[in-house]
């Protein structure tokens, strides 16, 4: 049964090079800790190429010539590693989340969809890096060996079956050390450490101990005698040996996808114009119709969260967070959100005192609810943008959150005989700039409530409806009466007699103004006398006699004011 392994090196760096890909060709350093102790936590081979190790300062690590220095940040490697867990998922259903940055994959039965074994290997390394990470892929028959040959062969490796020994002689032991810390998921709640010793220590113990002896790669660790090994080193060095010769066995723990898609940007100067926030919000729009392209998917509605930096005391669409306690380490290293699978030597020292403070925080929250589902990042941008322009956030920007419903893409079919409709990208956005122009909540589809109150709806947002076949027997419509409203209703003054209305006068439309021949009413209507806004009214239907001619109108008076209103005339 063949096996996949994504394995992602220096995966701290590529976060942030995905965040960043400017930075894809350039040294790269990612710096972690609490000042004044900030060191290096992992660099890129070009950084290491530069002098830049693990455990330096960041005085140490500035002196190094053209090398760029970033920040960790836990919510761009919490984004970087859903997205690996996307391009692995949209090949193989069976996906075991191993670690952090690695992922393994069952590829049994997949040859008849995607080809050969090197085939799939390769899409998945091309699928990986239109996701903005560059991995190392291996496929192998073992489970493990696939994994050790990720993390020790660079690109794109396929080990045959029978051949797992051969090929994995040249690692060094430390690639196999790894198998140690990652143990199988189901075991690892149970397995305790032995001696009291928890899993890193005891790796570096083996890992010295074998360097003493001369074995420095996997051709001699497996050429040794299995039982003086057992005698010296225990079950781990037999399961290093086992590794080594690609003879472990174990199952592939899957994990049910969880279909979240949210892309996130911790900023190190805070934003204060909408086009730098625009490019921002650019690389965050293709980052996840990428990921959601490689699930098959689409999306109605983007949800927009930003953090502010000192904002003013009221805006409308900024919400604030009272007495919110937190560490102070998390508040200056700015983590709000952990990446899955992260063991303690990923997360970095931690303070031995951890005082409690209180800050307050504010977050500006927008979201767009789309007619149809869709997945078009120029129109997600454009309509982001008009969103900002409308409404701005008013203050800094330090962090942006950018999550996407997922939904399965709209199946439509034109037909010849039916009229053609706009696409509904270009659709949306005319919506959003006539909002811009007329007002939030004045351009959409009209809805009439549930209420005998006349004239009484509201817009709400526009969903084109879907084509419908021509009757093949259409019933012809009968004669139709249009009552065409004014708006506002005329003001106008009516003189009485015997009830009814003779005569009306109205001051902005003069050919609303004469005698009245005919009338029929009152009407009267009333409702929510529960409410503060009680209606009422009394409707009467006239036919004007003017110079101009006759013309029928529908009359009202409000029986609270005793105010007389023009509603409309009819056609």
């Amino acid at each position: 049964m063949p096996f996949a392994c994504i394995f992602v090196p220096d995966f701290s760096v590529e976060a942030v090079v995905r965040a960043e890909p400017k930075l894809r060709d350039q040294a790269v350093g990612v710096l972690a800790g609490n000042p004044p102790l900030v060191k290096i936590f992992a660099a890129n081979e070009r950084a290491r190429d530069c002098g830049v190790e693990r455990g330096m300062t960041k005085l140490q690590a500035e002196a190094c010539p053209g090398v760029m220095l970033r920040p960790r940040s836990l919510l761009e490697e919490a984004a970087a590693h859903a997205a690996l867990l996307d391009g692995a998922q949209s090949f193989s259903p069976g996906v075991e989340d191993t670690a952090v940055d690695t992922i393994i994959l069952d590829l049994a039965g997949l040859e008849r969809l995607f080809g050969a074994a090197a085939r799939i290997a390769r899409d998945l390394a091309r699928r990986v890096s239109d996701l903005g990470l560059e991995a190392n892929v291996a496929v192998a028959g073992n489970l493990d060996t696939a994994m050790h040959a990720a993390r020790g062969f660079p690109g794109v490796t396929v080990i045959p079956q029978g051949k797992e020994a051969e090929r994995l002689g040249d690692l060094p032991i430390d690639v196999l050390l790894a198998g140690l810390r990652i143990q199988e998921p189901a075991a690892r709640s149970q397995r305790k450490p032995e001696g009291g010793q928890d899993k890193e220590q005891r790796a570096r113990e083996i890992l010295e101990t074998l360097d003493r002896w001369g074995v420095r790669n996997c051709r001699t660790l497996a050429a040794l005698p299995e039982a003086a090994l057992s005698e010296r080193l225990g079950q781990d060095g037999l399961r290093l040996q086992q590794m080594a010769r690609g003879a472990t066995e174990r199952s592939l723990v899957t994990s049910a996808p969880a279909l979240s898609f949210e892309e996130a940007v911790e900023l190190e100067y805070p934003i204060t114009l909408l086009e730098p926030l625009a490019f921002l919000l650019h690389r965050l729009v293709e980052q996840l119709c990428a990921r959601l392209s490689a699930r098959a998917l689409a999306t109605n509605e983007l949800r927009l969260r930003m953090e502010l930096d000192n904002p003013p005391q009221r805006h409308g669409d900024t919400e604030g967070i009272d007495d919110l306690e937190i560490d102070d380490c998390r508040l200056k290293n700015q983590r709000s959100t952990s990446s899955p699978r992260m063991n303690a030597d990923e997360r970095g020292s931690e303070p031995s005192r951890q005082s409690k403070i209180v800050t307050r925080q504010f977050f500006y929250a927008r979201a767009l609810h789309l007619p149809l589902p869709m997945l078009n990042a120029k129109t997600f941008l454009k309509l982001l943008q008009l969103e900002l322009q409308a409404h701005p956030p008013g203050a800094p920007v330090t962090k942006v959150w950018l999550a996407a419903e997922a939904v399965r893409p709209r199946a439509a079919q034109g037909g010849l005989f039916l009229p053609l409709s706009p696409e509904p990208e270009r659709l949306q956005l005319t919506l959003a700039r006539l909002a811009g122009v007329v007002g939030e909540g004045r351009a959409g589809s009209p809805e009439v409530l549930d209420t005998h109150r006349p004239q009484n709806f509201r817009v709400r947002h526009f969903a084109p409806a879907a084509p419908r076949q021509k009757a093949e027997t259409p019933e012809r419509p009968g004669p139709l009466t249009a009552l065409r409203l004014f708006r506002p209703p005329l003001r106008a003054s009516v003189l009485m007699h015997a009830g009814t209305p003779v005569r009306i006068t109205a001051a902005i439309q003069a050919e609303v103004r004469g005698e009245i021949v005919w009338s029929a009413g009152p009407w009267r209507a009333s409702g929510e006398w529960w409410k503060e806004d009680a209606w009422g009214r009394e409707e009467w239907d006239i036919i004007l006699q003017n110079e101009t001619g006759a013309a029928l109108y529908r009359l009202y008076r409000e029986p609270a004011s005793g105010q007389w209103f023009v509603e409309g005339t009819y056609d």
